[in-house]
C-alpha cells in the first residue's frame, strides 16, 4: 500500500503540454525537456524522480513528440508500475505502456511463442518452494523451511545472473558470496529442479525473462518486431537491474539509444537478487554524449532528518560511495531525530506502541506512520505490542487492495446500486455520493465507528473505510459527482492498481519499505548482528547494509525515532550493541564507536518498559544477573531466531511435550477475557505465547513472566488467572484463596 500522497488526490489534467512542466524545479524540468538521446537522471531520495518521469513521458506525448503506444516504462514493483500509470493518467497521457520487467516480457512470451516455438506458453509456477523442495528430496539431501527458502533464492540469484547450474560453484567463489550450504549440493538441486520443470513443461518467473531474451536473440524477426513497436524506453530505479534485465533491455533497444534510466546507486540494495549498481554507474562510459540530470532538492524530510541521511552516507566506502549525492532538504525545520535504547526487545517494541499511540493522539494518521526492521521474523513483537495499545496496523507485503475479497464485494455492491440508481431502496435518505456510498457499504461490514482491536475484522472495516474516504474526497474533486461516476473510477484504479490508502500503522521490513514514505518512520532493532546483519561478511556486503539503514532512515518526513535493545529477553544479559553505523551520528558516540563525545543532532532517551533503562555508558541501573548466550532450543540445542520458535522455546519442528488440556482451558479463558475488555483473542495472548505456557507449566511468577509473550505488564493483568489454570485451580477457587490472604 502506497502512503498516502499530500497532493490533490483528484488532480485536473493539464490543459497544454507547457502546463505539464508547471511546478516542476529547474532539474526537473531540465529531465522533462531532455527527450532525445540516453538521458542518465541520479536522483537522491525524496526529490520527485517519479515525478520528473511521468512529467517526461507526459510532456512528450502532450507535444507530439512521443507517440503514447511507442513507449515503454519499466520498474521493478507492481506497485511503481501502477502508481506510474495513474499519474500519467492523470498528465493525460494515457495509451502509455508502464509495466515491470517481467510482467513486460510475459506479455511478449505469451504473445510470440506461438509463432517462434509453437503451441502454448507452459504453465507458469507462481510458487518455486515446493518444486525446489521435491528437487533437494531426489537428491537425497532435506531441507528444512529455511534452508528450503535459501536454496530457492540461491537458484532465482543464479538464473538472473545468467548462471548455469554446471558454472554456480565457480560462480560463488568468484564473488565471494556467501552460500547458505555447499555450493556443489546446490547446483546438484538446481539442475535437478530445471529438470522437475522440462519433465512437467512449467515455467518460473525467471524463465520469462531468460526465454524472452533467448527469443529475441534467436528471432531477428521478431526482435524487429518489437523494435518497431517500442521506439523510447524509460526505466525506473536503474541501480537495482540484474545482467539478465540488462540483456533484455538491450535486446529491446537494438542499435538505438533513447532510453531515459533512472536511479541513485546509494539505494543499491538488492544485490543479493542480482541486481548491480554497475550499469548505471557505467552509463557514461556506455553512452558518452549521455545528457547527466541531478536531483539533490529532498522535498519530503525535514533538514534535521536529511542531515542524519548525509551523514550516513558520508561514512560510506566503495565505489557506490563515490557517486553519493549530497541531499538539499527543501522543508521547514523540524523535530530532532530520537535516539532510544531500550533493556530488551519487548520492551522496544512497547515503548515504540506507547510513542505511536501519543503520535495518534497529537493528530498524525496511523497511516502516516510504519516500524520498519531489519528482517520479517521481527514483526510479530510489534504486532503484539501495538494490538496491546489498541494501535491498528498493517503487514507491508499483504494482498494487493483491489485483490482483496471484502473489496470486490463492494465493488460488486456499488456497481449494484449505480445500476439500480433511484429504485434502490438502500439509498433513501442519501443525498450526496458519500452518504450513498456508506449506505451502500453499511451492507458490508462498514459502520461509523471501527471495530475494538486489531484482526481479520479491523482489516475489513479499513478496505472498507478507504473506499468511504476516496468517496469523500471524490466528491469534493467533482462536485455533483454520482455513484457510477465513482465506480468508473474504481475501476480504472483497479485497472492500475492505484489503491486508497488505509488507515493503519504499517509494519514492514526495510526492504519493502523502498519507494514509501511516512510522516513518522520508526527503525527498530538497530544493534550489531542485526544492523548489519551477522551474515554481511565482506566490506561489500556491509556498506549495502549501511545504504539498507539510509533507506529506512530517508522514508520519514517529520518524526524519525531509531531504537535498539541491549537483550533480546527479559532478563537476558545486556550483551548487544547499537549498530557501527550511527558512530559519530547519534549523541553519545564517536566515529571509532566510542561512547564519549558527542553526534549529529538530535535527542536519546532511555526507553522504559519491560525492562530497566540503560545508562549512558551502556551500563545497567541495576545489577540483577542476566542470562547469558543466545536463545537455545529447549529440545535440540539449536540456536533460535525466528520469533514465533522464539516465544515456544523451541524449533517447530522439534516433538511438544505440550499438556493439551492445560492448553484448551488457556484458550477457553482467553475467550472469556478478550471478551470481557471487548478485544480480540490475541490482544490477551496469542496461541504460541499459550503453547509456551502449556508446555513450561509455570508454578510461580517468576517462571511465567520470563515466557516471551507474557512480560511484566500482562504478568500484572494476567497472571493471576493463568497461574491458578495452570495449578488446576478454577478461577473462583484462586479469588476464594486470595480474599483469605492476610
Amino acid at each position: 500500500m502506497t502512503a498516502a500522497t499530500h497532493s490533490t488526490l483528484f488532480p485536473q489534467v493539464p490543459d497544454s503540454a507547457d502546463a505539464v512542466l508547471d511546478g516542476l524545479d529547474p532539474e526537473q524540468r531540465e529531465v522533462a525537456l531532455a527527450l532525445g538521446g540516453p538521458v542518465c537522471v541520479l536522483a537522491g531520495a525524496g526529490t520527485g524522480k517519479t515525478r520528473a518521469i511521468t512529467h517526461r513521458i507526459a510532456y512528450g506525448v502532450r507535444a507530439g513528440i512521443l507517440q503514447p503506444t511507442t513507449v515503454l516504462a519499466v520498474t521493478f514493483t507492481n506497485r511503481a508500475a501502477g502508481e506510474m500509470r495513474g499519474r500519467l493518467r492523470q498528465l493525460g497521457a494515457t495509451g502509455v505502456q508502464a509495466r515491470t520487467f517481467h510482467s513486460a516480457a510475459l506479455r511478449q512470451l505469451q504473445y510470440f511463442w506461438p509463432k517462434a516455438v509453437g503451441g502454448e506458453l507452459p504453465r507458469l509456477v507462481e510458487r518455486k518452494v515446493q518444486l525446489v523442495a521435491e528437487a533437494a528430496a531426489r537428491c537425497g539431501i532435506r531441507l528444512d523451511r529455511n534452508e528450503l527458502r535459501d536454496a530457492t533464492s540461491e537458484i532465482e540469484w543464479a538464473k538472473v545472473t545468467q548462471t548455469v547450474p554446471a558454472d554456480y560453484p565457480a560462480a560463488v567463489a568468484k564473488t565471494q558470496r556467501d552460500a547458505p550450504r555447499d555450493p556443489a549440493e546446490l547446483s546438484q538441486i538446481y539442475a535437478t529442479y530445471e529438470q522437475l520443470k522440462r519433465d512437467r513443461s512449467v515455467i518460473d518467473f525467471e524463465d520469462v525473462l531468460l526465454l524472452t531474451v533467448g527469443i529475441l536473440q534467436d528471432r531477428h524477426d521478431i526482435a524487429e518486431h518489437v523494435r518497431r513497436q517500442y521506439q523510447h524506453f524509460v526505466v525506473d530505479e536503474y541501480q537495482d537491474v540484474s545482467p539478465l534485465q540488462q540483456r533484455l533491455l538491450d535486446l529491446w533497444l537494438g542499435d538505438r539509444d533513447d532510453l531515459c534510466v533512472v536511479g541513485d546507486a546509494g539505494q543499491t540494495i538488492y544485490s543479493f537478487t542480482g541486481a548491480t549498481p554497475d550499469h548505471l554507474l557505467n552509463f557514461r562510459t556506455r553512452h558518452p554524449n549521455a545528457t547527466v540530470v541531478k536531483l539533490v532538492r529532498d522535498y519530503r524530510s525535514t533538514p534535521q532528518v536529511v542531515h542524519l541521511a548525509n551523514g550516513l552516507l558520508s561514512q560510506a566506502r566503495g565505489r557506490a560511495a563515490e557517486h553519493r549525492l549530497e541531499l538539499v532538504s527543501q522543508r521547514d525545520r523540524g523535530p530532532e531525530p530520537v535516539y532510544t535504547e531500550y533493556a530488551d526487545e519487548p520492551a522496544e517494541a512497547e515503548g515504540t506502541a506507547r510513542r505511536i499511540r501519543d503520535l495518534i493522539t497529537a493528530g498524525v494518521p496511523a497511516g502516516e506512520i510504519a516500524v520498519l526492521y531489519r528482517v520479517n521474523s521481527q514483526s510479530e513483537v510489534y504486532e503484539q505490542a501495538l494490538a496491546d495499545a489498541g494501535v491498528p496496523y498493517q503487514l507491508r507485503g499483504a494482498e494487493r487492495f483491489f485483490d482483496r475479497p471484502e473489496v470486490r464485494e463492494a465493488g460488486v455492491a456499488l456497481r449494484g446500486a449505480a445500476r439500480a440508481g433511484g429504485n434502490d431502496s438502500l439509498l433513501d435518505g442519501a443525498d450526496d455520493l458519500p452518504s450513498e456510498v456508506r449506505a451502500v457499504l453499511s451492507t458490508k461490514g462498514w459502520t461509523s465507528k471501527p471495530p475494538a482491536g486489531s484482526g481479520a475484522v479491523r482489516d475489513r472495516w479499513e478496505s472498507l473505510a478507504a473506499l468511504v474516504r476516496l468517496a469523500e474526497d471524490f466528491e469534493q474533486a467533482k462536485p455533483g459527482a454520482t455513484l457510477s461516476d465513482l465506480v468508473a473510477e474504481l475501476d480504472e484504479r483497479a485497472a492500475a492498481q492505484h489503491a486508497p490508502t488505509v488507515q493503519g500503522v504499517t509494519l514492514a521490513s526495510l526492504h519493502s519499505a523502498k519507494g514509501l514514505e511516512w510522516d513518522a518512520a520508526f527503525v527498530v532493532g538497530l544493534t550489531e548482528g542485526m544492523m548489519p546483519i551477522a551474515y554481511a561478511k565482506t566490506d561489500e556486503q556491509v556498506e549495502e547494509e549501511r545504504r539498507l539503514l539510509y533507506v529506512g532512515v530517508t522514508r520519514a518526513r517529520f518524526h524519525l525515532s531509531l531504537s535498539w535493545a541491549v537483550s533480546r529477553s527479559p532478563g537476558g544479559r545486556a550483551g548487544r550493541r547499537p549498530t557501527r553505523f550511527l558512530n559519530g551520528l547519534r549523541p553519545g558516540s564517536s566515529a571509532a564507536g566510542m561512547r564519549a563525545g558527542t553526534g549529529g543532532g538530535g535527542g536519546i532517551d532511555r526507553g522504559t518498559g519491560t525492562g530497566a533503562g540503560r545508562s549512558a555508558d551502556g551500563a545497567g541501573r541495576d545489577a540483577k544477573p542476566r542470562r547469558r548466550g543466545p536463545l537455545r532450543c529447549r529440545v535440540c540445542g539449536r540456536t533460535l531466531t525466528e520469533a514465533g520458535e522464539m516465544k515456544l522455546m523451541r524449533c517447530e519442528d522439534c516433538p511438544s511435550d505440550m499438556d493439551e488440556a492445560l492448553f484448551g482451558r488457556l484458550r477457553e479463558w482467553r475467550a472469556e477475557r478478550a471478551k470481557d475488555i471487548s478485544q480480540p483473542a490475541f490482544c490477551v495472548f496469542t496461541d504460541k505465547t499459550l503453547m509456551a505456557i502449556a508446555e513450561a507449566v509455570p508454578a510461580d511468577e517468576t517462571e511465567l513472566v520470563v515466557i516471551p509473550g507474557v512480560g511484566h505488564r500482562k504478568m500484572a493483568r494476567f497472571g493471576a488467572d493463568v497461574l491458578a489454570i495452570c495449578a488446576g485451580r478454577t478461577l473462583d477457587q484462586a479469588a476464594d484463596d486470595d480474599d483469605g490472604d492476610v
